[in-house]
């Protein structure tokens, strides 16, 4: 069995997911992991799937029948798990630059992005533009976590991080 990411997108619409599952499984696939998401009327996705050797081509292909799919794909090997991973609710105030002002201080304190997933949204209250953003952080022990909130606390008053 070999271990592919596949990237892919394309129009949302019902059932998608369903026909992606499909194609591997037809094919002797597992499907191992994922992320998918709709944005803006177009559905994104990772996934990393094993298939046998000999099938691969023929899960390619059938996959790129899909109506609308665009993909791209490369074969991986599993990977290190990191010594230990903690997960973060990130909210502040919308502003232009804040990913890279997030990303400059986590890599800074020498800790891996393994996860990010965020939002535009709007305080309920009042309608103030919140970001929001899910981080999946990988560090090298659990001392990290506390020059990790000093860090994103420099960033504002208006942030809210909570360990999820």
């Amino acid at each position: 069995m070999l271990r592919y990411l596949i990237t892919l997108q394309a129009p949302d619409r019902q059932g998608l997911v369903e026909q992606l599952a499909h194609a591997v499984s037809r094919h002797g696939g597992n499907w191992l992991d994922s992320e998918m998401r709709h944005i803006d009327g177009t559905f994104a996705a990772m996934m990393v799937v094993e298939v046998p050797a000999l099938k691969w081509d023929a899960l390619l292909e059938n996959l790129e029948c899909i109506d609308g799919l665009t993909m791209t794909h490369s074969k991986i090997s599993a990977g290190p798990t990191p010594k230990y991973r903690s997960d973060f609710q990130f909210v502040a105030y919308d502003r232009a630059g804040l990913v890279l002002d997030i990303s400059n201080k986590i890599n800074k304190l020498g800790i891996n992005i393994e996860q990010f997933s965020s939002q535009y949204d709007a305080a309920g209250h009042t309608g103030v533009p919140l970001f929001k953003a899910n981080l999946g952080l990988g560090m090298a022990n659990e001392e990290q976590e506390e020059a990790l909130r000093q860090s994103l606390y420099e960033l504002g008053d208006d942030v809210v991080l909570d360990k999820v």
